[in-house]
């Protein structure tokens, strides 16, 4: 695979991001889709380490969900795809997908942190 240096790095992950404009095989296109999805999980376990740090801050249920919150994050997703030329009505789709599961596991996080 080409690598294309003007794409630098993924921030943390130390992953070489790959130049799908030079790619000629669907293996190349695969392995670049497997490498893209493994960094998309790390960063998501990150994502969900800080629901679980913010079911442990919060001070009451009522206050895992904040609509407000929701739909601030949700725009910021949607301006940041636009941003770079993606789908941003797909992006706000994934990411309203994604805050509610966030919001669904940090409100089970903060039952079982109370629970024990």
């Amino acid at each position: 695979m080409h690598v294309n240096p003007r794409q630098g790095r993924f921030r943390g992950l130390g992953s070489v991001r790959m130049d799908p404009e030079s790619y000629t095989t669907m293996a190349e296109v695969r392995a670049g889709v497997d490498e893209l999805d493994r960094q998309l999980v790390a960063l998501l376990a990150e994502r969900f380490a800080h629901m679980r740090a913010a079911a442990r801050i919060k001070p009451e249920r009522g206050a895992v969900r904040d609509e407000g919150r929701k739909a601030e994050v949700i725009a910021n997703a949607g301006a940041e795809a636009e941003r770079l030329g993606a789908p941003a009505g797909v992006i706000a789709g994934l990411w309203e997908q994604l805050v509610e599961a966030s919001i669904a596991y940090e409100m089970a996080e903060f039952d079982r942190l109370r629970s024990s």
